[in-house]
């Protein structure tokens, strides 16, 4: 025993005692977890792909009308209106908004519920005007001069009493009377089934395709990347065109060309991954201790592959919905009525300069859902690299 008296010995201060402390020790998949939750765009994204899934799924539901609903009558509302109050001298009063680009009068409520077109008298083709009559009271429509106003009985100009948000069509309509919210919902299935379908494809074919091409080896593995190579030099935009010589235009097309060749460059990767691992030292063992091929790709390799694996799909998601909404743009994707984001930015871009809400909607769905993925792949990139573990 020491002979340092008792009342020498002192206790560590706090500061001391947690400077003495160790860290906790974390698994791989914590620490990766705990990183990816510090990534505030990444946890964004991830709230705004759920978001947009329930909302895809769960939304038209909800919706009194269908994405084939037409009413040419309602055509071209946009999702905002300055709105105007006109009593007709009996104590009614009617409130209405001026569609400036098609010079038609809307009635509408106190909250913002479209009722319906105000019918006028017959227009003046040589004066642009034309008269609305409510009671007692006449408004004219004045359009020989842009932009188009209401004028008095006494010549003075009308002037709205404010903004109001269409209740009724929140996102307005297309040139047909559709609702453009449900469509635009609608194009989100669509976009997130092929989506779910490249997923799929590559994993199932891509991943496997690679694996087994890079843990073979030799002359097996030449002639399959020889076949990626062919595949890869076909352009995507070409061979979908191939293949609506064979199938009709459509949402199926889209997938089966997706799907023949959206694979090619999740096999490139998984084939560099497995080459790179396949001669450690736990491979040897499990060769060693009699594990069949499969065991090893499927126990062994893929699983220490899945860091990779895992930032490709999310990387390659976004792309394939573009490949979607760009071939639905160009007249080669889904049908009418079907609406997805291309056809809906497609339709959209014949009336821009008049309804610019029309185009809006659907490009801004598709920016914010590329973003959101690559912002998603780039936070999964650095959580599971384990060069950034800490």
């Amino acid at each position: 025993m020491s002979d340092i008296a008792p009342q020498m010995w002192e206790r560590l201060p706090p500061a001391d005692a947690a400077a003495a402390t160790t860290a906790p020790s974390l698994t791989y998949w914590q620490d990766a977890r705990r990183r990816l939750w510090a990534n505030k765009p990444a946890m964004v994204s991830i709230a705004f792909i759920a978001l947009l899934i329930l909302a895809a799924i769960f939304g038209p539901l909800f919706s009194p009308f269908t994405y084939a609903d037409q009413n040419l009558r309602l055509a071209n509302i946009p999702p905002a209106f300055e709105a105007y109050a006109v009593t007709d001298g009996q104590g009614g009063t009617t409130r209405f908004f001026l569609n400036a680009s098609n010079f038609n009068l809307y009635e509408v409520d106190a909250e913002g519920h479209v009722l319906g077109l105000l019918r006028g008298e017959r227009k003046d083709m040589l004066k642009k005007s034309q008269a609305f009559i409510f009671g007692d009271t006449t408004l004219t429509l004045d359009y020989s001069r842009l932009p188009a106003r209401l004028v008095a009985a006494d010549g003075t100009t009308i002037s709205p009493s404010g903004w109001s948000w269409n209740r009724t069509y929140i996102f307005g309509t297309d040139q047909l009377g559709r609702d453009v919210l449900v469509r635009q919902l609608y194009g989100a299935r669509i976009s997130l089934t092929v989506a779910f379908v490249a997923t799929l494809v590559n994993f199932f074919i891509g991943i496997f395709y690679g694996g087994i091409a890079g843990y073979i080896g030799g002359k097996p593995d030449a002639i399959m990347m020889r076949i990626v190579e062919i595949i890869a030099t076909i352009p995507l935009t070409l061979y979908v065109v191939l293949l609506m010589v064979v199938f009709d235009s459509g949402l199926y097309s889209i997938i089966i060309a997706i799907g023949s060749v959206f694979w090619v460059d999740m096999a490139r990767i998984v084939r560099g991954q497995i080459l790179s691992l396949k001669s450690q030292d736990y491979v040897a063992a499990a060769r060693t201790m009699g594990a069949s091929t499969t065991r090893i790709l499927t126990r062994h390799l893929l699983p220490n592959s899945i860091g990779p694996i895992i930032v490709t799909l999310t990387m390659l998601i976004p792309s394939a919905i573009f490949i979607e909404s760009f071939m639905s743009f160009i007249g080669l994707g889904v049908t009418p009525p079907l609406a997805s984001w291309g056809t809906l930015t497609s339709e959209a871009v014949e009336t821009m300069r008049a309804y610019p809400h029309q185009l809006f909607f659907p490009a801004a769905a598709i920016s914010l859902t590329m973003f959101a993925f690559n912002f998603l792949g780039d936070g999964l990139r650095d959580a599971l690299d384990p060069r950034f573990r800490r």
